[in-house]
């Protein structure tokens, strides 16, 4: 069967869109496939799916960002430098054709706080390889970015466990 390479974006205001991209990564790695994720606004090496991530050959991890959580209102100079970094990590990833599915961490936040144009993404698309799978995530996907999508998914939150007082919980939240 000839690969088709889809553009896939989950958004949303609920929990579980990185989730539904690594469970996507998961997929892949079971089908024979490279996976790189280029994880943005996220620099802190202890989550525990990156602890699980490497355990899977061709599974490849990059993280973009610093330690510390970004704000809209605090937005750094480094913290676009970062972000700018993780698109030119995705960019060589397109040129060297190694991967079939390239995970966007959170990159949809990233132009929503203005680390990225959301222009210099869709470009960046254009020259995605027809064989390679590029999958976005993160709130506030911009409506350009959802129009050249193959594949949409809002994640909705319902209930969650936070607005009980439940703090993030190891294995769920990190």
């Amino acid at each position: 069967m000839e690969q088709h390479g889809l553009v896939m974006v989950y958004t949303g205001n609920g929990k579980g869109k990185t989730t539904a991209a690594l469970g996507l990564g998961l997929r892949a790695i079971g089908a024979g496939q490279r996976v790189l994720l280029v994880q943005f606004m996220k620099g802190d090496p202890t989550y525990s799916e990156l602890k699980g991530i490497a355990f899977l050959p061709g599974f490849e991890v990059v993280q973009t960002g610093l330690h510390h959580w970004v704000t809209k209102e605090q937005v750094s100079l480094l913290d676009k430098t970062e972000a700018r970094r993780g698109l030119n990590i995705a960019r060589n990833a397109f040129v060297e054709e190694r991967h079939e599915l390239v995970i966007l961490d959170e990159l949809n936040c990233a132009i929503d706080y203005g680390l990225i144009p959301e222009a210099d993404v869709l470009e960046l698309l254009t020259h995605r390889p027809q064989f390679m799978s590029v999958c976005i995530t993160g709130r506030g996907a911009p409506s350009l970015l959802l129009g050249v999508a193959d594949m949409v998914s809002e994640v909705i939150e319902v209930r969650h466990h936070f607005r009980q007082g439940i703090p993030a919980q190891k294995g769920i939240e990190f």
